[in-house]
């Protein structure tokens, strides 16, 4: 049992999309409308495991301003880098509530996501296409987060809309 002020791991997993050269977005929004996408992606930052929990979802001030009606404008919290973010849940009384914690772009708080320790699951979209864009997903190594099969709740398939193929993937962190 943790003591009062006692600091509670939380995993963080990121999530987002990419296009074959990695990019994510161009002047502040998606390059791409894929809905049903975009749909597994907030049912993904939505689910909790245990009743009466919630997940915390890390956004950068691009990205938020991006999509605003995506999230209730009572639900947020703000902080000045990635740290804070994790030190502002980690302690009571949010580390009580918090299941999980997503990082949702752009780039610097991807970065961010993939230098904690913490991080332990990538979750990406390839969308199997080229896009013009001016922001792109950080390089990350392959031998440490390994591309997975059979990710429970990640479909394998391949799916297309909009004339768009792209397909959900899951990278996990291999420990040493």
């Amino acid at each position: 049992m943790k003591m009062e002020g006692e600091e509670m791991r939380k995993p963080i997993r990121l999530i987002g999309a990419a296009c074959s050269r990695m990019g994510i977005g161009k002047n502040g929004q998606l390059p791409w409308n894929l809905p049903k996408e975009f749909q597994f992606f907030l049912d993904t930052i939505t689910t909790v495991s245990t009743p009466g929990k919630k997940n915390l979802v890390v956004w950068g001030r691009i990205s938020w301003f991006s999509c605003p009606e995506a999230v209730p404008p009572h639900a947020h919290y703000l902080c000045h880098d990635f740290s804070s973010a994790v030190r502002l849940v980690s302690h009571a009384p949010l580390s009580h509530i918090v299941e999980n914690i997503w990082v949702l772009g752009g780039s610097e708080v991807y970065r961010g996501g993939l230098e904690h320790p913490w991080c332990d699951c990538i979750y990406l979209t390839e969308i199997m296409a080229d896009f013009d864009c001016d922001v792109f997903f950080p390089e990350f190594d392959h031998e440490v987060f390994r591309k997975q099969t059979g990710f429970p709740g990640v479909p394998d398939d391949i799916h297309e809309e909009n004339g768009i193929r792209f397909q959900f993937q899951v990278y996990k962190k291999i420990a040493n």
